[in-house]
């Protein structure tokens, strides 16, 4: 039995290694990027692989998920990668409303949405596993620094979602994750970040295969610590 995965924001960084790695764990892989633009690594990829198909998504047009979720074979892990970071620098006094409202309709509307869109094919998928890719900076607990409202307000409310799926599609044996990636080098990471993408794919990927319904509605690392909230 092929496992099947669903992949979001599958055009670069941590969505493009996560594409990889599961074709080399021979996963059937459906991955959406939003437009063309740097996409090119994905399109060689798909020529080569077999177990690639590419869809072409922009995870806040709700009416397109639902159209792709009707031609979808069933789904038996679906990974919420796509996000948006919004300007960089933005301080107290700086916020910018609808940058903020842009950032929050990807990083946390879009998450709900595609879940919902997919729920028959995650239902008939074997694994009916969801993951979300969360991050550190959305736990209130260790926000000492203040700073980050857009990035952070967007992921802290990520979690709650994630926490509320688990318990509402816990009766259907569902396992439902935060998952934070770590600081990755990559566009959105910057030179500076700790991990390579590979670094970071490789964890969550052990994460994923090794959870289950006990673990459901957790805030996890790449290195399987849990996170608080």
């Amino acid at each position: 039995m092929v496992t099947t995965v669903f992949i979001t924001g599958a055009n670069r960084g941590i969505g493009l290694t996560l594409v990889r790695e599961c074709l080399n764990k021979g996963y059937q892989v459906l991955a959406t990027y939003r437009s063309k633009e740097s996409t090119q690594a994905l399109i060689t990829l798909d020529q080569q692989m077999s177990k690639l198909s590419l869809f072409q998504l922009d995870v806040t047009d709700y009416q397109a998920a639902r159209e792709l979720a009707d031609v979808l074979p069933p789904i038996d892990i679906l990974i919420n990668n796509a996000g948006y970071f919004g300007p960089k620098g933005v301080g107290f006094g700086d916020t910018d409303p609808v940058e903020w409202r842009r950032v929050l309709e990807v990083n946390t509307i879009a998450p709900q949405m595609l879940v919902e869109a997919l729920y028959p094919k995650l239902l008939a998928g074997h694994d009916r596993k969801i993951v979300c890719l969360s991050s550190k900076v959305g736990s209130m607990t260790e926000n000492t620094s203040g700073g980050g409202y857009l990035y952070r307000s967007s992921k802290a409310a990520l979690n709650s979602v994630v926490k509320s799926l688990s318990n509402d599609l816990a009766p259907e044996g569902f396992t439902v994750l935060a998952l934070h990636p770590g600081w990755v080098k990559t566009e959105m990471g910057g030179p500076n970040a700790l991990i390579t993408a590979e670094e970071s794919v490789d964890g969550l990927l052990s994460v994923i295969l090794e959870s289950n319904t006990d673990k459901s509605g957790r805030f996890i690392d790449f290195r399987g610590d849990e996170l608080p909230w």
